[in-house]
C-alpha cells in the first residue's frame, strides 16, 4: 500500500496559493488517474482505490499546514500504513518555481508541515518531493508562501506539477526512489 498526501491549508481563501503546492500536484494526480479526492474522514480529504494490483490513498489533509501530521498519523493507523510506503509533497521557497527535489529522508528544513508530520510520525524517514516556490527577498514569509502565484510563475510551476505526477506514478509502479530519483531530480 502506498499512501501520498499533497500539503496545503484548506478552504477557498488559499486555493492556488503557494503554499497549497502540494494540494495542486495532488489534484493533478487524481485527474491523471481518474479518481476524486472527496471522502471526509481522518481530518482529511481522501481516496484509496487500486492501481496496477497497489493499494493506493491520496490524501490532503484539512488541519492546515501546521496541523498536517495529526491527518496523516490517522491514516497510518487505520491502514496500517508503514512510513517506508509513505510519500509526501509541499512546497519549498528555497528552490527555484516548478523545479523538484526528491529524496527518501530528511528534516523539515524549516518547513511547519513537515515538521508536524515528523512529530506525529515520530520518524524524518519517509519520502518527499518539494516543488519548488522560489522567494521574493522584499516579501515577509508568510505573505510570500500564503500569495497566490502570478502568470509567468505559474507557467513555471505546472511544468513542474506535471513531473512531480509522473515521479509519483513511477514510483507507484516501480516500488524504486532510486530510479524516481535519477529520473525526476533537478
Amino acid at each position: 500500500m502506498k499512501l501520498i498526501i499533497g500539503l496545503g491549508n484548506p478552504g477557498k481563501k488559499y486555493d492556488q496559493t503557494r503554499h497549497n503546492t502540494g494540494f495542486m500536484v495532488m489534484d493533478a494526480l487524481a485527474k491523471k488517474l481518474n479518481v476524486s479526492i472527496d471522502t471526509k474522514k481522518f481530518d482529511g480529504l481522501y481516496t484509496k482505490f487500486k492501481y496496477h494490483g497497489e493499494d493506493v490513498i491520496l490524501l490532503k489533509p484539512q488541519t492546515y499546514m501546521n496541523e498536517s501530521g495529526q491527518s496523516v498519523s490517522q491514516v497510518m493507523k487505520y491502514f496500517k500504513v508503514d512510513s517506508d510506503d509513505v510519500m509526501v509533497v509541499y512546497d519549498d521557497m528555497d528552490m527555484p518555481t516548478g523545479k523538484l527535489r526528491i529524496r527518501l529522508k530528511g528534516s523539515a528544513g524549516g518547513h511547519n508541515g513537515i515538521k508536524s508530520l515528523i512529530a506525529h510520525m515520530h520518524t524524518q524517514e519517509f519520502k518527499r518531493i518539494r516543488v519548488g516556490i522560489d522567494k521574493m527577498k522584499h516579501y515577509d514569509t508568510v505573505d510570500w508562501v500564503l500569495g497566490h502565484f502570478s502568470i509567468p510563475e505559474m507557467q513555471l510551476l505546472l511544468p513542474g506539477i506535471d513531473k512531480a505526477v509522473d515521479a509519483i506514478i513511477c514510483w507507484i509502479e516501480t516500488d524504486d526512489i532510486n530510479k524516481v530519483m535519477n529520473q525526476y531530480n533537478g
